[in-house]
C-alpha cells in the first residue's frame, strides 16, 4: 500500500484537531467554567486633572477571579504540551542548520563573487515582493472599506474586553523600544558580540547568519586544503540535522491535532469574531492574492508548474499555518525546498534562513490592511502621503520584526505611529484587531514561508542551481545500524 503524503497526514492531523476543539465545546462538561486563579483587590494612586487642578485620586481595583472552560484546561494541559514540544525541537534545530548549511554553501561556492551575486539578488526580490504585498494590502483595504462598517459599540466593547490585556502592553513597550532606538540600530544589532550567545537566541537569527557567512568567507579565504576539515565537520553536521528534521516529521501529523486543537478552545468571543469578520476577510483576500503572485512568479521564471511548486511547499505551508512561526518552520523548509524542489544547497542555505528573518510579505500586507482599517473605524483620515508613508514604514519593519508568533502587532504600532496616529488610541487600535490576530497571524505565516521558497526558487534558477530533487527519508540507511 502506498504511503500518504506527508502533506496529507499533516492536513488530516489540521482537521482532526479542529474538529476535537469544536466538539469539546459543544460538551456541557467542555462549556463549564474553571477557577484558574483570584486577582486580590488593589489600589493606586493616580493623578487626574479636576477643575483645572492636578489632583490625586485613588482607584481601587476590585478582586478578580480568573475563569476558562473546562474544555480549554483540559486541552492546555494535556493536549497542547505535545505540539509545544513539537515546535521547540524544530526551533532546537535550526541554529545548528543554518549555521551548518551557510557555512556548507559559502564554501562550496568556491568564488566570493558568486556569494556577492546571489545576495543582492536575494534582497532585491525580496523588498520587490514586499512592495508588491503591501501595495495589494492597500488596494483592496481602499476598495472593500471594512472599516466604516464597524459600529462604535462594537469599538467600545472590544476597548473594554481588552483593557489591561498584557499581551497588548506588551506590544507597545515593545514597539516603543523599538522606535527610540537610532536610524542604524539594526545594523548594530546584527553583528553579535558573542557568537556563542547569539546561537543560544532563536531571536538573534541575524546574529547567526552573520556569523555562519564570516566564517564561510574566512574558510574560502585560507585556502581549500586548510580549509577541509572545518568543511568536512560542518558538511557532516548539515547531513545530521537534516536527518533530525526527518525525524521530527514524523510526529508532525500529530503535533498539528495538538496545535490546532489549542487555538479551537482558545478562540475569543465568537460574536467580537463576527464583528470584526469583514476586516479578516479582506486580509485573507490579500494573502491568497499574494500566493497567486508567488505562483505567477514561480511559473514565469523558473518554468513549472504552480500546482508542483505547492504541492512540494505544502508541508511547511502548513506546519507555518499551525506554530504561526517562521523560524520554527525554516528547518522544514529547508528541507522541502532542497530535497523536493532541487534548490541547491549554496542557495537555499542563503536565501530561506535571510528570508525568515527579513522577508514578511504576508505580514506587510496585513500591516497595510490593519492600520488603514483602524483609521477607518475611528474616523481618522488618511491621505495619499500617509499610504506611501505606510509603503515605507511596513517595507522597513518587516526586516527588523522578529519572525516570531505576534510580530506583526508590533509591526503595526511602529507603522501607526508613522503616521502621526493618536499615541492615546494606540491600545484601542489594537483591541480592534486582537480577536482575530490569532488566526490571521496563522495565515500570514504561511504566506511569508511561500515568498521565502519562491525566492529561493527565482534566485537559484537565475545563477543555474536549479536541477532535481533528491529526496532522502528518514529511514534510508537504518538497514545499516539494524542487524
Amino acid at each position: 500500500m502506498k504511503k500518504l503524503a506527508l502533506h496529507w497526514q499533516i492536513l488530516i492531523g489540521m482537521v482532526l484537531g479542529i474538529l476535537f476543539g469544536v466538539v469539546l465545546l459543544q460538551l456541557e462538561w467542555g462549556q463549564e467554567q474553571v477557577l484558574l486563579k483570584t486577582i486580590p483587590a488593589s489600589s493606586s494612586i493616580e493623578h487626574q486633572m479636576i477643575d483645572g487642578v492636578l489632583t490625586p485620586v485613588e482607584i481601587v481595583k476590585p478582586a478578580k477571579e480568573v475563569t476558562i472552560t473546562h474544555a480549554r484546561h483540559f486541552i492546555s494541559n494535556w493536549i497542547a504540551p505535545f505540539g509545544s514540544i513539537f515546535v521547540n525541537l524544530l526551533k532546537l534545530i535550526a541554529v545548528p542548520l543554518i549555521l551548518a548549511s551557510l557555512i556548507k554553501g559559502i564554501s562550496d561556492l568556491k568564488d566570493i563573487a558568486k556569494f556577492r551575486n546571489m545576495g543582492i539578488r536575494t534582497v532585491l526580490i525580496y523588498i520587490a515582493t514586499t512592495v508588491i504585498a503591501i501595495t495589494i494590502g492597500l488596494g483592496l483595504v481602499n476598495i472593500a472599506q471594512p472599516g466604516s462598517g464597524v459600529s462604535k459599540e462594537t469599538i467600545e466593547k472590544l476597548s473594554a474586553t481588552y483593557e489591561g490585556n498584557e499581551n497588548i502592553a506588551g506590544k507597545l513597550a515593545t514597539a516603543a523600544k523599538q522606535k527610540d532606538s537610532g536610524p542604524l540600530q539594526a545594523l548594530v544589532d546584527m553583528i553579535p558580540d558573542n557568537a556563542v550567545a547569539a546561537m543560544s537566541n532563536n531571536s538573534l537569527m541575524l546574529q547567526v547568519i552573520f556569523f555562519a557567512i564570516f566564517l564561510g568567507i574566512s574558510m574560502l579565504l585560507i585556502g581549500e586544503e586548510k580549509a577541509l576539515p572545518l568543511k568536512k565537520f560542518f558538511d557532516s553536521l548539515n547531513d545530521v540535522v537534516l536527518k533530525m528534521v526527518d525525524l521530527i516529521m514524523l510526529s508532525a501529523p500529530f503535533a498539528v491535532f495538538a496545535l490546532l486543537a489549542n487555538v479551537v478552545v482558545s478562540a475569543d468571543d465568537p460574536e467580537v469574531l463576527l464583528a470584526l469578520l469583514y476586516y479578516a476577510l479582506t486580509v485573507v483576500a490579500g494573502l491568497i492574492l499574494m500566493i497567486v503572485v508567488y505562483c505567477l512568479i514561480f511559473a514565469l521564471y523558473v518554468k513549472k508548474s504552480p500546482f508542483w511548486f505547492l504541492n512540494k511547499i505544502a508541508p511547511a505551508q502548513l506546519l507555518a499555518f499551525s506554530t504561526s512561526s517562521s523560524a520554527a518552520t525554516l528547518p522544514v523548509t529547508m528541507e522541502r525546498v532542497e530535497e523536493h524542489m532541487g534548490v541547491e544547497k549554496e542557495v537555499s542555505s542563503f536565501v530561506l534562513p535571510v528570508g525568515a528573518t527579513i522577508n514578511m510579505d504576508g505580514t506587510s500586507l496585513y500591516q497595510a490592511v490593519a492600520a488603514v482599517f483602524v483609521c477607518q473605524a475611528l474616523g481618522i483620515d488618511i491621505d495619499f502621503a500617509g499610504q506611501l508613508t505606510i509603503i515605507l514604514t511596513a517595507l522597513l519593519a518587516s526586516i527588523g520584526s522578529a519572525a516570531v508568533p505576534g510580530a506583526g502587532m508590533v509591526m503595526l504600532v511602529i507603522v501607526l505611529e508613522s503616521i502621526d496616529f493618536p499615541s492615546e488610541l494606540l491600545p484601542v487600535a489594537l483591541a480592534l484587531i486582537f480577536a482575530v490576530d490569532r488566526p490571521l497571524d496563522m495565515l500570514r505565516t504561511t504566506v511569508n514561508v511561500t515568498g521565502d521558497a519562491t525566492v529561493a526558487s527565482v534566485v537559484a534558477k537565475s545563477l543555474g542551481k536549479f536541477g532535481e530533487p533528491h529526496v532522502e527519508n528518514w529511514d534510508d540507511h537504518l538497514d545499516d545500524v539494524t542487524s
